[in-house]
């Protein structure tokens, strides 16, 4: 870069998250009865003088009296400072030493804090432009150095013209008066940074938005910590998704739109355009047709446990990694399992519908313990062992069925084959996944193979039982009782009506695919998918995910990392390693998994190397997606 570019960087807001007199009125105010008043209307003088809406010198001298601070309060307010620097900042630290003859802070806040916090970034003290403060004899601060001219109006534009800056000049801050120096003609552009504050009259007016600086760097072609600014990543959420996993994405840096159902084929292919990462729950199908119209796809985040809903297949060979949450609400689909069989076996919802009729039923007819019933639980995954550790401690015998060999848990017996299990249990609970040849694997020869007057449960996939031979085996007495969460045809939305064969049979508890619906089991999930997504997109961790191979990998530290995505077929880690030897790459660590579909190759590399080697690995046979990590 030609030393003819100028950075003129703002502090409050900007450098930091914070307004540093705001939180200094945090620690001088913290015994006065009337802190939170007092605060307020501080940061009100603040807000109406970045705005521009207000002299900046009487608000400065207002807001110090109403502070009455002393030196003593300024090492706690500098530790409070550090540990609040931007994000970005904080994580570009190298481009504050590399240019460091080039960059100024310029502040109408104080020296006394600013100087320690940005010098340990690389900035030079003598490129750094602020206010001072006046003291008593007791160290009382009493006001400000008026000889200085950033303690006036538009003191950051008469700054500017007594440095007359001779080259390129960029301004990057929050406030009215950080603008003001474009207005002036005293800088060729002006970046409304919003990573902290976004002050609505501010960006009106700025011709660039810098959401965070990776922004600010990636326009301008400046050296950054992270290989694309994580503003430019857009996340589209459907199906009421937890509001922690909204939060998490935007505290990453992440665009975030939210929609409250599920979208159409034809809907989503309209929506999927520019969206970075996709959230869905079980209602939103991923087809191959909507990837065809998906342009800058990275990841699908299931935040539910099946994945039935997503073409896998498709998926990988578009290079789009899918992740979901098997495990988080386990526990709340067992709970509901166990509540649902003691339910049934008290007989408890004809009860409780007598009892809104106003009869008074009182009668032990019909209703069992269900200690010492034997429970059969077709698949024994995550939910089905867990649901047999409960049942057994409730005191029920526990026979499983599972076409893949599993460990049992406690005293819970394996049957050979469905029909066994069908034979002994007096309660059923399947437990399988969606996969489609699971498709109606449950119908009339299987319940007429269960003992008669069994109970029966589906919490699994809706199109895994045959709803017409459930309804038969309940209306002829066969199956005493039922509860289903989970239906072939279900709505989209709350506002559509619910149609099955199953409203109103007797002894039968529906609920609206609400198994792991809980406060706790959905905030897992959105704790749970967005750290892998992420994980993902930061660091090329592809651990838990549900069609690329699984790579554990270790922190990247001063390297360039190189992801390749590739079709398994042979010669093609013969082809990235020629690439690199013919370009003298020196390779730090390399990873390689697979799976029938695809090759996932992990290449650690020197920060030094021609940048024509991307193109050509871009260009190796068989390449789906390649990308850069720093």
């Amino acid at each position: 870069m030609s030393k003819d570019k100028y950075f003129i960087i703002d502090f409050d807001s900007t450098f930091t998250q914070v307004e540093a007199l705001d939180e200094l009125g945090e620690i001088t105010l913290q015994d006065d009865e009337n802190k939170d008043q007092i605060l307020t209307e501080i940061k009100n003088i603040t807000n109406s003088a970045m705005d521009g809406n207000s002299s900046f010198t009487v608000g400065l001298s207002r807001r110090l009296s109403l502070l009455r601070a002393n030196q003593k309060h300024l090492n706690p307010l500098i530790a409070r400072l550090k540990n609040r620097v931007s994000n970005s900042i904080s994580r570009n630290k190298q481009f504050f030493e590399e240019f460091a003859d080039n960059i100024y802070i310029v502040s109408s806040g104080f020296k006394e804090f600013i100087t320690p916090i940005v010098t340990e970034y690389g900035i030079k003290e003598e490129n750094i432009y602020a206010n001072t403060f006046t003291y008593d004899e007791q160290g009382n601060i009493i006001g400000f150095d008026e000889a200085n001219v950033l303690c006036l109006d538009k003191g950051k534009i008469k700054l500017l013209e007594n440095l007359a800056l001779e080259g390129d000049v960029y301004v990057l801050g929050d406030g009215y008066t950080d603008y003001e120096i474009k207005e002036a003609g005293l800088a060729n552009k002006f970046y409304a940074f919003t990573e902290n504050i976004s002050r609505d009259n501010v960006v009106a007016k700025a011709e660039h938005i810098a959401p965070s600086l990776d922004e600010f760097l990636y326009q301008n072609k400046l050296p950054m910590a992270i290989s694309y600014p994580k503003n430019r990543i857009s996340v589209l959420l459907l199906e009421n998704i937890h509001p922690k996993a909204v939060e998490l994405f935007k505290q990453e840096g992440y665009q975030v739109e939210i929609m409250a159902g599920a979208l159409n084929e034809d809907e989503l292919c309209e929506r999927i355009k520019n969206v970075s990462i996709l959230g869905i729950r079980s209602k939103t199908h991923v087809t191959k047709r909507v990837l065809e119209h998906a342009n800058k796809l990275m990841c699908v985040g299931a935040f539910c446990i099946g994945t039935n809903q997503i073409d896998l297949a498709a998926c990988t060979d578009a290079g789009v990694a899918v992740f979901n949450a098997p495990y988080s609400n386990t526990r709340s689909v067992v709970e509901l399992a166990i509540g649902q069989i003691i339910m049934l076996n008290r007989n408890i919802t004809e009860k409780s519908i007598k009892m809104h009729r106003g009869e008074w039923d009182k009668s032990a007819q019909g209703s069992f313990e269900v200690r010492d019933k034997k429970l059969g639980i077709v698949g024994y995954g995550n939910i089905g062992s867990q649901l047999s550790v409960l049942a057994e401690a409730m005191g029920m015998e526990v026979y499983y069925y599972d076409i893949v060999e599993k460990l049992q848990l406690g005293n819970a017996r394996k049957c050979t084959s469905l029909k066994q299990l069908l034979e002994i249990a007096d309660i059923v609970s399947l437990h399988v996944d969606g996969r489609p040849y699971n498709q109606n694997m449950f119908g009339a020869d299987e319940f007429a193979a269960m003992k008669d007057g069994a109970i029966f449960l589906n919490l699994s996939r809706g199109h895994i039982v045959d709803i017409p031979a459930l309804e038969a085996a309940i209306k002829s007495g066969k199956v005493k009782g039922a509860a289903v969460d989970v239906f072939p045809e279900e709505p989209a939305t709350n506002n559509e009506e619910f149609l099955s064969e199953l409203r109103g049979l007797p002894n039968v508890i529906l609920t609206p695919h609400i198994g792991g619906s809980t406060s706790e089991a959905q905030e897992n999930i959105a704790n749970f998918v967005p750290n892998r997504i992420m994980d993902y997109i930061n660091s090329g961790n592809t651990y838990q995910s549900v069609n690329f191979p699984n790579i554990q990998l270790p922190e990247l530290n001063n390297a360039h990392r190189l992801i390749h995505l590739h079709a398994n077929v042979p010669g093609v880690l013969a082809s990235i390693n020629n690439v690199l030897a013919s370009n003298h790459v020196n390779i730090l660590g390399q990873y390689l998994k697979t799976n029938e579909q695809i090759g996932y190759v992990i290449t650690d590399i020197d920060k030094a190397y021609d940048k024509e080697l991307i193109n050509e690995l871009k260009s190796i046979a068989a390449t789906i997606k390649f990308r850069i990590l720093y």
